[in-house]
């Protein structure tokens, strides 16, 4: 029989070890190795620091910028927020649905969001109740912190860990990722973004540190991370399977694992989307359809009214005709009216409508659209409608002032085009790729968000820095190698100095 901890004290009895104790020692040790993925190394310290301060202030900022209105925002608070909320195409809706919660996110796009807001909801509440004072601001900026602050911890670490680059440089690339615009505007915005971010890097770096190791995904763990990704925005699931893909090779494809921790999980996150649809949204689409065509009807019987106390036709029927016809020229004067205004006029036309394909668009300019919002706005701010929003005053298209941006941009994709090919032998970095050509798909191809295609930079742009990382990781010890880490420093201190400027301008 074996013994627990080797041979029993003489004159105590002997209990055999129950089956369950290895199986609670696992997860123990599992528990204590995530947890130690989070903790800052001391060589990490020095840009975490400087990384956290940058973001604090850029928090505070954003705080102080609607603090009076928001604090004191209780049960008529979405008019509030969407009124006074301004920050490009983001939304405020994680402000509304904290402050009163309700299943408002797009349940196919963000299928578990609301769920996992949903305790912050009730810690704003209770603070409510007893103070009345809004604190929802706050509670948003402490999760945004610590996601992207951890996004910063495992970009660096992806460079030092995955890539093999050396201190400096890994901090170089790492902090270039933060000093493009919209990654750092959606590292303060109350939208989902930020949180993808997180999720995608950390998911990045487990897969490269798993290639390292030559170690797989478990089920388990490809279930944990896709409901995680999955539940914040439906397409990041696609990439969490991409990168289990390229981790675990053919064994992706086994029945067991495939089944259990791809196939099932798909069907039940679509079918809870379904559900959480049924449930919490159809019931209000209806009601507010019903109390609109009361209004509607109700508006028109006044109008139909007034048309008939003062129009000199006396048959009823030709008093009908005559007023539909007036109707029916007002609503082409609102149509008219209506299609000349930023939400409509910047909003390409469908490939073809239905449920989701309505989203698309097949007329937007894609030639532009690279130049100055993919590689443009994303990363380097217009001057001119800064910030703003297309739906609101910033048109499509929206060109810079000064060469200088051109070139800087022009910089970073030779780079980033550099990069792949001199890193073309690395199976992590195809992984990398495949998830940004999922997203030019989803953006440039089908047209998705592609008039405001800069907001969901947070989704791919930290393809750009690693592709760069094989470049520096190629010159290392080559005369290259300064002139390099030169231009990177340039740039980075270029873009940030330029982004913040405008950012904080325009917040403060």
């Amino acid at each position: 029989m074996k013994k627990l901890g080797g041979r029993p004290s003489p004159g105590l009895p002997y209990f055999p070890v129950l089956p369950v104790l290895p199986s609670l020692q696992k997860k123990k040790t599992t528990m204590k190795k995530l947890l130690r993925m989070f903790k800052v190394r001391r060589d990490e310290w020095l840009p975490a620091a400087i990384m956290l301060a940058m973001l604090t202030a850029l928090h505070a900022a954003m705080i102080a910028r609607n603090f009076e209105k928001f604090t004191q925002t209780g049960r008529g608070h979405w008019n509030i927020f969407i009124n006074n909320f301004t920050v490009s195409g983001f939304d405020p809706i994680t402000y509304s649905i904290i402050t009163y919660w309700e299943a408002n996110y797009n349940v196919y796009r963000h299928p578990l969001l609301a769920f996992m807001v949903w305790p912050l909801s009730q810690v704003d509440k209770w603070v409510m109740d007893a103070t009345g004072v809004n604190i929802v601001q706050f509670l948003v900026a402490v999760p945004l912190l610590l996601c992207a602050f951890y996004a910063f911890i495992f970009m660096l670490r992806i460079f030092t860990d995955v890539i093999r680059l050396g201190r400096f440089d890994s901090a170089l690339l790492s902090v270039m990722f933060f000093s493009f615009a919209y990654v750092m505007v959606t590292a303060v915005v109350p939208d989902h973004f930020c949180v993808s971010m997180f999720l995608l890097v950390f998911t990045i770096y487990v897969s490269g540190m798993k290639m390292q190791a030559g170690t797989q995904f478990k089920v388990w763990q490809t279930v944990v991370l896709f409901f995680a990704t999955a539940g914040v925005t439906l397409s990041n699931g696609v990439k969490t399977y991409t990168y289990s893909l390229f981790t675990n090779g053919r064994k992706f494809f086994r029945p067991k694992y495939f089944l259990f921790a791809v196939l099932l999980p798909a069907v039940l996150i679509w079918g809870f989307a379904r559900w959480e649809y049924r449930t919490f949204v159809l019931p209000k689409e209806k009601a507010r359809a019903e109390l609109r065509a009361k209004k509607n009807a109700e508006v028109r019987q006044k109008l139909y009214d007034a048309f008939r106390d003062t129009t000199s036709l006396k048959d009823s029927a030709e008093i009908k005709k005559a007023f539909d016809a007036e109707m029916q020229r007002r609503a082409q004067a609102k149509y008219k009216r209506d299609h000349k205004k930023p939400w409509n006029q910047h909003t390409g036309k469908p490939i073809a409508e239905g449920e989701f394909m309505r989203w698309t668009d097949a007329t937007t300019s894609r030639g532009a659209t690279v130049i100055e919002n993919l590689f443009g706005e994303s990363i380097q701010l217009h001057k001119d409608y800064l910030l703003q929003d297309t739906l609101r005053s910033r048109p499509v298209i929206v060109p810079y002032r000064w060469a200088v941006n051109y070139v800087v941009e022009a910089v970073i994709v030779v780079l980033f085009i550099g990069g792949i090919w001199f890193g073309r032998r690395s199976r992590f970095l195809w992984m990398v790729l495949c998830g940004f050509a999922f997203d030019m798909l989803l953006h440039l191809g089908l047209g998705f968000g592609i008039n405001e295609v800069y907001i969901m930079g947070a989704h791919w742009l930290f393809a750009l820095p690693i592709a760069m990382g094989f470049i520096v990781k190629a010159a290392e010890g080559s005369r290259a190698e300064t002139w390099l880490r030169q231009l990177l420093t340039v740039l980075v201190g270029w873009l940030l100095a330029y982004n913040l400027t405008l950012f904080m301008g325009y917040l403060v």
